[in-house]
């Protein structure tokens, strides 16, 4: 409803005033609870304001979803580090506002839901946060690419392959030899590498980065 591709929530939640006596039921979830003002119409519904959203998602979701919806929004520019901030000061003690405040420092721009997920394994291992969809130029500053997420100072980029890569496979190939050929290494995984691999994925990126070139 706010924009964000995400998958269509079930149960539904829906937020209704103490007073109202009814209850949960098979695809409807009810939470009695007061939203005051923030409430917007979206396509004649009445809905939480994306904000209220973004808490509640981190009040219900495992960390690395909710980041998920918050990159989302970030790239979508829907919502930014600074205006999350301040909502997060003014809803102390709601449910969830500890997580949004933690992950509100680590939100950026992704492109896509498990690019963030590769992130936030990286975080959970405790190395440093890579920048996220960085350009990359050659010597003579040529455009050469954006990194899906890239280590400076290692002149490390980590590429996520999604779905359309093999229908990308040569055009990918010739700018990942023009970006190898500038000096910079390339690490790439896979949805299969994040989920059943996260070992390997750690400690490849770790032996890259105490490696330098």
């Amino acid at each position: 409803m706010h924009g964000l591709d995400m998958d269509p929530a079930n149960p539904v939640h829906v937020a209704l005033p103490p007073s109202y006596r009814l209850g949960s039921r098979s695809g409807v979830e009810i939470r009695h609870t007061n939203v005051g003002a923030e409430v917007v119409k979206l396509k004649g519904v009445a809905a939480t304001r994306l904000h209220r959203t973004l808490l509640d998602l981190c009040a219900v979701l495992p960390p690395v979803e909710a980041l998920v919806a918050l990159d989302m929004a970030c790239h979508a520019k829907l919502a930014g580090k600074l205006a999350l901030r301040r909502y997060a000061d003014g809803v102390k003690g709601h449910r969830g506002v500890a997580l949004l405040r933690l992950l509100t420092e680590i939100a950026a721009p992704a492109e896509s839901p498990m690019e963030t997920r590769l992130r936030w394994l990286l975080h959970q291992a405790r190395l440093a946060m890579p920048e996220v969809q960085t350009d990359l130029y050659d010597d003579s500053g040529e455009f050469l690419g954006r990194a899906d997420l890239y280590y400076p100072q290692a002149r490390l980029v980590i590429e996520f392959d999604g779905g359309n890569h093999r229908d990308r496979l040569v055009t990918d190939d010739r700018r990942q030899n023009a970006i190898v050929n500038a000096g910079y290494r390339i690490l790439r995984f896979t949805a299969a590498d994040v989920s059943h691999r996260p070992s390997e994925v750690v400690a490849l990126v770790r032996a890259a980065l105490r490696n330098p070139a």
